[in-house]
């Protein structure tokens, strides 16, 4: 979970302000991809397949979430 792992970073004693940067910036941009986390939910696949003529993809919902995340890595990354 995003929010465990930046409370868990927030534990460690010398972590620098850059790695406090870093750590909360993949939570966020790792935030995009939960998606996949949650494709293969049962009940959320049962409530949403009747909404696509050809099922829920967990390949198609991986793409979809691929370029906001990777356009997020590269905002942070630059600013």
């Amino acid at each position: 979970d995003n929010a465990a792992i930046t409370y868990l970073g927030t534990l460690v004693p010398d972590f620098s302000a850059t790695k406090q940067y870093m750590l909360v910036s993949g939570a966020v941009i790792g935030g995009g991809l939960t998606v996949i986390a949650n494709a293969p939910n049962p009940a959320g696949l049962s409530i949403l397949s009747k909404h696509f003529s050809i099922g829920v993809s967990p390949l198609n919902l991986f793409l979809g979430a691929l370029a906001p995340t990777l356009i997020l890595a590269v905002i942070f990354y630059i600013f």
